[in-house]
């Protein structure tokens, strides 16, 4: 199963797609998807929308998860985040997917084992569950990459859960 995590944001967007087989994980592409900060916000709401549509038909994933909106200090910016959050959800539906939403806290505990994990911690785990080198890795990639991970993890979880209830 190839599972598409994606780190939802205004500027730039990361995703990572991994490919499950049983409990075994594999790293298929990371990376992120940049907007101007000089556009306006539709524009860089319509590149989202328009890199994303591109990477999935390229790839083809067979799921998709990206991470919830969380409480932020700022009012403004989570409102551009959501917006953004919800430009590249329509796109993932429109696609035939149904993305799993995982907050902050649940990607990072199951990444980690502890949701209170910062970014280094979360990095540092992703290259171990991956088995990547020990090269620089965008945040937000990372993060796309983790977001993967525990949909896989989920996944694993609660197929296992629909046969012991057979």
């Amino acid at each position: 199963m190839r599972i598409l995590g994606i780190d939802p944001g205004s500027f730039n967007a990361g995703f990572g797609l991994i490919e499950q087989q049983g409990s075994s994980l594999r790293l298929i592409e990371h990376g992120r998807i940049c907007c101007s900060r000089g556009d306006a916000l539709g524009a860089r709401l319509a590149q989202l929308v328009r890199e994303l549509d591109l990477l999935l038909a390229r790839t083809s994933p067979d799921a998709a998860a990206i991470e919830a909106t969380f409480h932020g200090r700022n009012t403004r910016s989570l409102i551009v985040l959501a917006q953004a959050r919800g430009a590249l959800l329509a796109t993932l539906v429109e696609r035939g997917l149904a993305p799993r939403e995982y907050s902050p806290a649940e990607v990072k505990s199951a990444v980690t084992g502890n949701g209170r994990a910062d970014k280094t911690q979360v990095q540092r785990m992703v290259r171990l569950l991956l088995a990547l080198p020990n090269t620089p890795l965008a945040t937000d990639a990372s993060d796309a990459l983790a977001i993967a991970i525990c949909a896989a993890q989920r996944a694993r979880f609660e197929a296992g859960l629909a046969r012991t209830r057979r």
